[in-house]
């Protein structure tokens, strides 16, 4: 078990039988993860982008709709089907208490692609701030902050249950960014990993690494940006493209062929989150290992 989870299990208190858990939703699996380790068993857990679905694209469910109603907080992170459904989950309830988790994390801008356009000048496309800050530990704790005062807000009487499971889960977060630190370390500044989906930018930062994306909002390159990035890939001898279960792997696989690469699943919405990002770290000294 990971030390994360044995945090949480260790935090299964038993709860007075007057107290009814308290009804909360998130919008990703992550998130379940944060808020579960710091509010335990006091919580029911609703998430909303079920596993395999996209947070760019997700509508809810006509059930998720009803089961919001009883909901007292929803989570949200930045995800952009929140910004088309938002409001219309507020009005599902009236007492529903929106909690933006992605309060005062400074986001980076949206990874973009490049190539050479048509009048011989250099391009670059992206747009918009990156959402994914669920995949950086240091970010996570700033998110963790945020959970916990809305929860002790929410329900005053366990506010010292919650402060002391932040306290537990902050040290475990801590204690894996010094793990993956370690463990990246053997990389040189600057390694690049490819990837088809941006979503890796705040884990590269963190790690000194350069994620190397595909598409950029939900565009896949056409044949003259494709031939540029087999080049890149080429140039930088990358041997493997890490692809997400939520998108088509066409592209991916098709530069995969040209430029002589493996392609490897890494699930950027993997519930168990610390173990996740663990396989991400392993998987990217292996991959810098393979380099042609």
């Amino acid at each position: 078990m990971s030390g994360i989870l044995t945090v949480i299990a260790l935090l299964a208190v038993v709860l007075p039988a007057s107290a009814d858990p308290l009804s909360v939703f998130v919008s990703v699996l992550p998130q379940k993860f944060f808020v579960e380790a710091i509010g335990g068993p006091s919580l029911t857990v609703h998430v909303m982008v079920p596993p395999g679905a996209s947070p760019a694209t997700y509508e809810p469910k006509p059930q998720q709709m009803v089961e919001l109603s009883g909901a007292a907080l929803y989570f949200s992170i930045g995800v952009p089907f929140e910004k088309a459904w938002m409001k219309r989950l507020s009005s599902a309830n009236a007492s529903l208490k929106i909690v933006a988790t992605d309060e005062g994390t400074e986001k980076r801008a949206m990874a973009a692609h490049h190539h050479d356009g048509d009048d011989g000048h250099d391009h670059h496309h992206g747009h918009g701030l990156d959402p994914h800050i669920w995949l950086s530990p240091r970010s996570v704790l700033t998110q963790g902050r945020v959970i916990l005062r809305a929860l002790v807000a929410a329900d005053p009487e366990r506010a010292s249950l919650y402060r002391e499971n932040y306290r537990r889960f902050a040290a475990s977060v801590v204690a894996l960014d010094l793990e993956l630190m370690e463990r990246l370390s053997v990389l040189p500044e600057g390694t690049p990993f490819m990837v088809f989906h941006p979503s890796w930018g705040y884990f590269a930062d963190d790690y000194g690494l350069e994620q190397l994306p595909i598409e950029v909002e939900g565009k896949e390159p056409k044949a003259g940006e494709l031939t540029a990035l087999v080049e890149r890939a080429k140039a930088e001898k990358i041997g493997v493209i890490f692809v997400q279960p939520q998108f088509s792997r066409k592209a991916a696989e098709a530069l995969a062929r040209s430029a002589g690469a493996a392609v490897e699943i890494l699930d950027p919405l993997a519930e168990d989150w610390d173990e996740n990002l663990r396989r991400v770290a392993e998987a990217l000294v292996v991959s810098a290992s393979r380099r042609q």
